[in-house]
């Protein structure tokens, strides 16, 4: 077998691993690893892996008594029903408050308590099994401009993030509210898009559907299909934070600190595009004399050269990326301060199901010729060493990933992990085996699968006809690393991908809407629960990418699911994505049966993972550089870091 070029190469570059999140995730993003709208995007340079130009900062509008850190570029929104990355995550949690947050014990876990509700109640069953939820808020509650915060504001929320018309990208978090499925159900309209496929409307896009209701200023009801085994997690994400209408009313209110009005523990007094974003305590917190950090100043940017340059100086307190090729003499330079902890989220390759990547005449078409993309971009998936990836460009303790769903994630038994589980393979666990040792085999069978498709020279055991590729990643050394090691295993059986990289704003909308053939992507987990990293891929979700169920793919009939071995009635043979892929994340959420719903999980990933347009290539780890100094701050494995109950000791 060739040994990659890029072995070499990568090995001889200066890279760094990015924390930076799709999901609301540091991928990883996340997590992470998506989101609508701009605020003052930077200007990318004309050359690859440019830089947009440092913005002059106004030190008169920078917090003297604040703690500085730097955790990522410039947001690409922090509207909570807008955002989707782990940076803009964290960014609301510091100006919102939901009915519930995350808090860290004193044996370092975390929990979930509550925060502008008095407790978390136990749902009460009613007689047609649906379950109601009745909160009472805590006295007093007022947002950030002094005005009363009301359970009317949690209900527009909510409803507001949950509305078609708002089209958030986690929409779907509010699918186990009763009135969401009539909320969404669509209707083809007699006419037809540019790509060929039915254009759809709602057939009733009212979120007065939702049963969600302020029963007085500081009653708020919400009404869910069944008991949801994550419910409180949910009332602890940003989507779930409370917004104001009338402030919201102004579109560009989230880029403005003048208008950005929450309810959280800071508002946001000042934000230099580019450069910083200035937050002071919020005195109207309802929890104001737990929040030890006076201010916080949140640097831009995604050169990890720069941030370790202000670390070592003593400017930022924190970083969230250090440069790749300094992690081994950092760890013994800082073996205090730099910090390497375990995440629940996955780096991986993501496919635009609706690219053609079969050869011109090829022939196939419907059901064949999906199967066979499906088969080749699995293939290709094992041309990677992902040993190599994470010993010698990432670095910073990941381990390879054989599956989608996240390391870290428990079965049904709350002991074994899920990702052990995964897959039907013997003698290893996940869909592919990952170990050193099985690089030569994973070759010798890719190979195989490009001969059946694709004009095959022996003598070269290289491709002739495959298609030109391009793919796409935000501008990052690491993430640019990453690419080229990716674009040599391709150019060493024949396949020429070319490198295409984006400002980040620029890169998640790109991506969402499907203007790419192949794109790195990440994901941290929004929840414990694998259906966080399950329920993203239905195919209205606005996580979902790859495309799958969307555009051309979304009348091909190509997948098949039989649940009638676990009391379902489905059986489907040649389905759509939406007729089988959706249907089994619908059941997942509607069992109530522990084992049976983790059973059913499991083939959700089966199915996911036969398409071949996931290419898991490492699980995340948290590494980042915290001053020893600084005294207070946590970090969650869903990638949120939190320095409202900060000191710095000097």
């Amino acid at each position: 077998m060739k040994r990659l070029l890029a072995l070499a190469l990568c090995a001889m570059m200066t890279i760094s691993l990015c924390a930076c999140g799709d999901s609301a995730a540091n991928g990883g993003g996340s997590a992470a690893a998506g989101a609508t709208g701009e605020a003052a995007a930077e200007a990318v340079a004309e050359e690859e892996g440019g830089e947009a130009a440092p913005a002059e900062v106004d030190e008169s509008l920078v917090a003297a008594d604040g703690i500085n850190v730097c955790i990522a570029s410039e947001p690409d929104n922090i509207d909570p029903a807008l955002n989707s990355s782990v940076d803009g995550a964290t960014l609301i949690l510091h100006t919102f408050a939901g009915l519930a947050k995350w808090e860290q014990e004193g044996d370092g876990s975390y929990k979930i308590v509550p925060d502008c509700a008095q407790e978390l109640v136990e749902g009460k069953e009613n007689e047609d099994g649906t379950v109601t939820y009745t909160y009472t808020l805590l006295d007093g509650l007022k947002w950030s401009d002094g005005q009363p915060l009301t359970a009317g504001d949690f209900e527009f929320a909510w409803k507001r993030a949950a509305d078609p018309k708002t089209a958030s990208d986690y929409g779907y978090m509010f699918d186990q509210v009763v009135g969401y499925d009539e909320m969404t159900e669509q209707k083809e309209t007699g006419k037809t898009n540019e790509d060929g496929t039915p254009e759809m409307e709602y057939v009733n896009p009212d979120p007065e559907l939702l049963a969600i209701k302020a029963v007085d200023d500081k009653t708020l009801e919400v009404t869910t299909k069944q008991m949801v085994p994550y419910w409180n997690e949910l009332l602890a994400f940003p989507t779930y934070m409370p917004v104001r209408k009338d402030v919201v009313e102004n579109e560009a209110w989230a880029t403005d600190p003048s208008t950005y009005i929450g309810n959280g523990p800071y508002t946001m007094t000042a934000w230099q595009h580019n450069s910083v974003i200035t937050m002071k305590k919020n005195e109207s917190f309802h929890d104001a004399a737990k929040v030890t950090m006076p201010a916080i100043n949140f640097y831009m940017s995604d050169d990890a050269n720069n941030m370790l340059t202000n670390f070592e100086n003593g400017s930022w307190k924190l970083i969230d990326d250090v440069p790749t090729n300094e992690i081994a003499a950092l760890k013994e330079q800082y073996p205090d301060e730099f910090v390497v902890t375990g995440q629940l989220g996955t780096y991986y390759v993501g496919w635009n199901v609706n690219e053609d990547i079969l050869p011109k005449d090829s022939g196939l078409e419907g059901k064949e010729a999906e199967e066979a993309r499906a088969e080749i971009r699995n293939a290709l998936s094992l041309l990677f060493d992902r040993n190599y990836i994470v010993e010698q460009i990432a670095q910073g303790g990941q381990t390879p990933a054989s599956s989608f769903v996240s390391s870290g994630l428990t079965d049904a038994d709350g002991k074994t992990d899920f990702s052990a589980n995964a897959g039907h393979n013997d003698g290893f666990a996940g869909y592919y085996q990952v170990a050193p040792e099985a690089l030569q085999s994973n070759f010798a069978a890719a190979i195989e699968v490009l001969k059946k498709y694709y004009e095959f020279d022996e003598a070269t055991q290289t491709v002739k006809n495959f298609p030109t590729l391009t793919y796409l990643y935000n501008t990052s050394d690491a993430h640019k690393a990453i690419a080229e090691y990716l674009q040599s295993a391709f150019a060493s059986v024949g396949i020429t991908m070319n490198l295409e990289n984006q400002e980040w704003n620029t890169f998640l909308n790109t991506r969402k809407a499907g203007d790419y053939s192949i794109a790195r992507n990440g994901w941290l987990c929004d929840y414990n629960d694998p259906i966080s990293m399950l329920d993203m891929w239905i195919t209205n979700s606005g996580n979902n990418d790859c495309q799958l169920g969307k555009g051309a793919h979304k009348n091909t009939k190509a997948y098949s699911l039989d649940l009638t071995d676990l009391g379902y009635d489905t059986k489907v043979v040649d389905g759509t994505w939406a007729e089988t892929y959706d249907v089994l994340v619908a059941d997942i959420k509607s069992c109530t049966d522990t084992e049976k719903r983790y059973e059913l999980m499991h083939r959700a990933e089966d199915l996911l993972m036969s398409t071949g347009a996931i290419c898991p290539l490492y699980y995340y780890t948290d590494l980042y550089m915290l001053d020893k100094s600084v005294k207070g701050f946590f970090s969650t494995p869903l990638g949120f870091k939190y320095f409202m109950y900060c000191t710095v000791e000097e």
